[in-house]
C-alpha cells in the first residue's frame, strides 16, 4: 500500500438501518473503531434512501464527540442536494471541533429522485452544481465575504470561525468524477470495481491530475465485507443489499469480500496490489460491533 496522507483502514458507521433493528450504534462503533487502531471512521449521505438513516453532520458530530484521534469522514456528502452555504458552515464548524480530523468527502448522488424533490434540490446539473461549490469551497471555508452566480447562486458575508480546507475526497465510478477528483481532491473514492478496473481508474486518473498539474490523489475503495461462517455472511449480505440498495446480492457479489478473515484478507490485498491506498469498509452483517473486532483482525494479515 502506497503512503497515505488520509486514512488507509476505514470503518462505515451505523448511520443507515438496512436490517431494521431500530438501532443505529453510531457512538459506541466510533468509540471501539478507535479502541482497535482504525485510521478513520465514515458515514454515507441520503435525506431519505431504502433504509432509515441517521443525518450524516449529526451522526459524524456524535462520533467526533466520543473519540480523539480517529479520523472523521464523509463517504460521500451529496454536497449538489444541499444548501451550498450552510453546508460550508456545517464543514467550517466540524473542522474546529474536532481540529485536523474531518475528510470532505463529496458526491454527486441522484439515484433516488425522491428525495431531491424533497430537499426542493434538481437532480438535472448536479455535476455543475458540485462543481461551482468545490470551486467556491476554499473562499467559503476561509471566510471570504462570496458573491458568485452560475449553477449556484451564492452571496453570503465572511463566514467565521474561518478554517482551513479539510482534505477532500471526490465519490463516482464515472470519467466525470475522476476528472472532478484530478482537479480538486486528495482522494479518489470508488465502489463496485474489479482490481483491474480500479487499476486501469488509477491510471486515468494519473493522467487527468498530470495535465491539470496536480498530486495524482489516492484511491480509496468503498468495501463490502462480512467476516464468519461463508453461508450466514451471504444470507446477511443478501439482506444488507436488499435492504439498503433494493439489490440483490448476485449482482454485486464479485466486489462484495465474505468469509473467514484469511479468504477476506486475500480479497483487501488483491486491491492494495492494485493500487489501492485506503478503504471505506462497509460491514454486511448486523452486528457492526463484532464485525469491526473480525475486520481489524483482517488488517494485520496484509501486506502493507
Amino acid at each position: 500500500m502506497v503512503d497515505s496522507p488520509l486514512a488507509p483502514w476505514g470503518l462505515m458507521l451505523p448511520n443507515f438501518d438496512p436490517f431494521e433493528r431500530g438501532e443505529l450504534p453510531i457512538v459506541d462503533t466510533a468509540r471501539r473503531a478507535e479502541e482497535l487502531g482504525f485510521d478513520a471512521v465514515w458515514v454515507g449521505d441520503h435525506l431519505a434512501f431504502h433504509p432509515p438513516i441517521l443525518e450524516a453532520t449529526m451522526a459524524l458530530s456524535a462520533a467526533a464527540a466520543v473519540t480523539s484521534r480517529v479520523r472523521l469522514g464523509f463517504a460521500v456528502l451529496l454536497a449538489p442536494m444541499r444548501q451550498p452555504v450552510w453546508l460550508a458552515k456545517a464543514l467550517q464548524s466540524m473542522s474546529h471541533l474536532a481540529p485536523g480530523r474531518l475528510i470532505a468527502g463529496f458526491g454527486v448522488g441522484g439515484e433516488h429522485p425522491p428525495e431531491w424533490r424533497a430537499a426542493d434540490a434538481e437532480v438535472r446539473g448536479r455535476g455543475r452544481r458540485l462543481d461551482e461549490f468545490l470551486e467556491l469551497l476554499p473562499r467559503l471555508l476561509g471566510g471570504e465575504a462570496v458573491v458568485h452566480s452560475g449553477a449556484l447562486d451564492v452571496e453570503t458575508p465572511p463566514l467565521r470561525p474561518a478554517c482551513a480546507v479539510p482534505p477532500i475526497a471526490i465519490g463516482g465510478r464515472s470519467d466525470a468524477a475522476i476528472r472532478r477528483a484530478a482537479r480538486h481532491a486528495d482522494s479518489w473514492m470508488t465502489v463496485w470495481m474489479d482490481p483491474r478496473q480500479v487499476e486501469e481508474a488509477t491510471q486515468r486518473l494519473a493522467n487527468v491530475a498530470a495535465a491539470e498539474g496536480r498530486p495524482t490523489p489516492e484511491t480509496t475503495m468503498v468495501m463490502f465485507a462480512g467476516i464468519g461462517d461463508e453461508t450466514v455472511c451471504e444470507a446477511d449480505a443478501e439482506r444488507l443489499f436488499r435492504g439498503q440498495y433494493d439489490l440483490p446480492l448476485d449482482v454485486v457479489r464479485a466486489w462484495t469480500q465474505l468469509g473467514s478473515p484469511e479468504r477476506v484478507a486475500e480479497g483487501f490485498q488483491r486491491y492494495i496490489d492494485a493500487g489501492v491506498a485506503g478503504f471505506v469498509i462497509i460491514p454486511t452483517r448486523p452486528d457492526v460491533l463484532e464485525q469491526a473486532e473480525a475486520l481489524a483482525e483482517v488488517r494485520g494479515l496484509l501486506r502493507f
